[in-house]
């Protein structure tokens, strides 16, 4: 489904079982990682990349968000969370507007077309630093 938005692909992804990684396919990088509901990413004791470990007992909601612009149409946004059976709506965040889409109603990413993305763009802080 991320995929889909994204306009990209999905493959199996490891460290972690059952995990997979949306690419978007862009000039970027761009892509998000999907774990199962439960799975807990930590720091490791000493060097080492990121651990991880299966809380049962989790519900899977989480505040930490993204907020992604997509080459997307607000009505194809909202026929994927329809078809899927999870909310999303467009919602106002002060100069601009984001689509509230919630994976499996329990994470949350702020989407944004085109527009949505030119008004963030314009109301959001500029850096001076320019990426290698």
């Amino acid at each position: 489904m991320l995929a889909e938005l994204f306009g990209g692909v999905v493959t199996g992804f490891g460290p972690y079982r059952n995990s997979w990684i949306a690419w978007a396919g862009d000039d970027h990088g761009t892509a998000i990682e999907v774990y199962p509901v439960g799975t807990e990413m930590y720091p490791p004791t000493g060097y080492g990349q990121a651990a991880f470990r299966h809380d049962p007992s989790a519900s899977g909601a989480t505040a930490t968000h993204a907020t992604v612009s997509l080459d997307r149409t607000e009505a194809e946004i909202l026929a994927v969370a329809e078809r899927e059976g999870w909310r999303a709506l467009r919602l106002p965040r002060g100069p601009f507007d984001v689509i509230e889409f919630w994976i499996e109603n329990t994470v949350m990413l702020e989407l944004m077309t085109p527009d949505m993305a030119d008004a963030y763009s314009a109301s959001t802080p500029r850096t001076t630093h320019t990426p290698r």
